[in-house]
């Protein structure tokens, strides 16, 4: 079988799922890439059509997409191409793409994000720290008070958010994070 490494850029389409198999856990979610192009004619950017693929991820990239990746970010994803071809009863044919991923992170050219190591252990997902309301937030309304969800995002009074106040995605861990990591120098 001849394997087809590709790198995608998109929009995560569907929210991050995890699920514990018998052979460990694999998480999967939906991605939308949409072609661009520049129209010479109209001077401006013209969308193309949009394609979507199931990436699916196992062991700790998958554990750590569901706690990193919400509906709607942007992000890079790098993997095997699978492509199913399928005879239907009413004798049509469908199509899917798969891509088993080996790196997922998101696109920075369109925003800011900030990583936090995971260290071998206990590391399970909570949950995505931010505002009420904001992608990956709480869902605005009474249930977010009693949530324990984060305190809003300061801003500058503009509306303007830095990157150092943007919260970040909490773990648990089984081993405390000063005695895992390493002290090196910079």
């Amino acid at each position: 079988m001849n394997e087809t490494m590709v790198t995608l850029v998109g929009n995560a389409a569907t929210q991050v799922e995890w699920r514990e198999t018998a052979t460990g856990g694999v998480a999967r979610f939906r991605l939308a890439v949409t072609a661009r192009r520049f129209d010479r004619e109209r001077q401006s950017w013209v969308d193309g059509a949009t394609s979507f693929y199931t990436v699916w991820a196992s062991r700790a990239l998958g554990m750590n997409l569901t706690g990193s990746v919400a509906i709607g970010e942007p992000v890079v994803v790098h993997g095997r191409l699978k492509v199913r071809d399928e005879d239907r009863k009413d004798g049509s044919r469908r199509f899917s793409a798969d891509v088993d991923a080996v790196a997922v992170g998101h696109d920075i050219s369109r925003g800011t994000s900030a990583f936090r190591r995971v260290f071998r252990g206990e590391a399970a997902p909570v949950g995505r720290a931010g505002p009420p309301g904001a992608e990956g937030g709480p869902a605005p309304g009474p249930e977010a008070a009693s949530s324990g969800a984060a305190d809003p995002v300061p801003t500058d009074g503009t509306g303007a958010v830095s990157a150092k106040d943007i919260p970040a995605v909490v773990w648990e861990s089984a081993m405390p994070v000063a005695e895992t990591v390493p002290s090196t120098p910079f």
